[in-house]
């Protein structure tokens, strides 16, 4: 009942995380396992199993409000979950020595994008209806997303939906709700990869599965309204912080780094993290409404374009 209770509480914070973001679930959910001992492998897999019926609840939500372009699910979702089943097999076969610095150094490097995603990136401009991208861009696309989210814990989310937002081509509403879809089939496809390389390991994550979803369902109105008062660029910006900071520790214990070398290394991370936090704390603080670059670009004075 115990254990249940600690990752009813991940599932809560992974949710409260993933409904501001829109984003990180499975990033912020493993890091939390993993902090709570729980091995790579058995918090990827528990991770990917709670994810089929999240991802499925949500697809579903997004299909009612037409923000799916189903074109994109399957040009997308088709080739992540032969990424996602490839990634877990390759953490399922690993030894937990060697499967623990893989996936600390995959959550790093995410939660290093994560962060910087956040704190210093400046706003897009993006298409006001969903297009099609080519085969040939979202193929690769999605098995690598699909790779890494399997065998790192998480990262479908930040490695699409990022790139698709940074095409500025596709309205963000259908790029999140075609992302959301097709990540049902990433997750049904890793869960498959853990049943078949774990086997008797995975049916025995039931706690860890069932928490995570109980807390997810009960964080999910809470996001909802989290994400009307706190700033996403301040949350991710914190979030990919603490995701960079806890990741790093393992890394550190793995290469046996002593101090004062282990010191500074954590004294540097949490001063560009804070530094950061500032940052996106003023930025979100200052005046919106200062003209768009491409308005004075074309022409117009300061004063026509704040009136536009």
């Amino acid at each position: 009942m115990r254990s249940l209770i600690i990752f009813t509480l991940v599932g809560v914070g992974a949710q409260l995380v993933d409904g501001a973001l829109g984003m990180a679930f499975g990033v912020t959910a493993t890091t939390l396992l993993v902090l709570s001992n729980v091995g790579a492998a058995q918090a990827s897999a528990a991770v990917h199993l709670a994810e089929v019926g999240t991802t499925f609840a949500s697809g579903l939500s997004h299909w009612k409000f037409k923000n799916i372009e189903w074109a994109l699910v399957a040009k997308l979702g088709v080739p992540g979950a032969v990424g996602a089943f490839l990634g877990a097999t390759v953490l399922s076969s690993l030894s937990t020595e060697h499967a623990a610095p893989l996936m600390a150094a995959i959550l790093m490097a995410i939660g290093l994008y994560v962060l910087l995603r956040f704190s210093l990136r400046t706003p897009l401009t993006f298409g006001g209806r969903g297009t099609s991208h080519s085969t040939k861009f979202l193929a690769p696309l999605g098995l690598f997303g699909g790779f890494i989210d399997a065998s790192g814990g998480g990262g479908w989310g930040p490695v699409t939906t990022s790139t698709l937002l940074s095409q500025g081509k596709t309205a963000p509403r259908t790029v999140i709700g075609s992302v959301s879809a097709s990540e049902f089939l990433v997750s049904v496809s890793a869960s498959l990869g853990f049943l078949i390389g774990l086997r008797q390991e995975f049916l025995e994550n039931w706690p860890v599965v069932v928490g995570l979803m109980i807390g997810g369902v009960i964080a999910a109105p809470f996001a909802a309204w989290l994400v009307t008062k706190v700033s996403p660029a301040l949350l991710g910006t914190a979030v990919g912080g603490v995701i960079v900071l806890t990741n790093s520790q393992k890394l550190v214990h793995f290469f046996d780094i002593q101090w004062p070398w282990s010191t500074a290394i954590y004294s540097l991370i949490v001063v560009v993290w804070v530094s950061l936090v500032i940052y996106a704390w003023r930025v979100t603080r200052a005046p919106r409404f200062a003209p768009e670059a491409g308005a004075v670009a074309a022409g117009e004075t300061e004063s026509e374009a704040i009136t536009r």
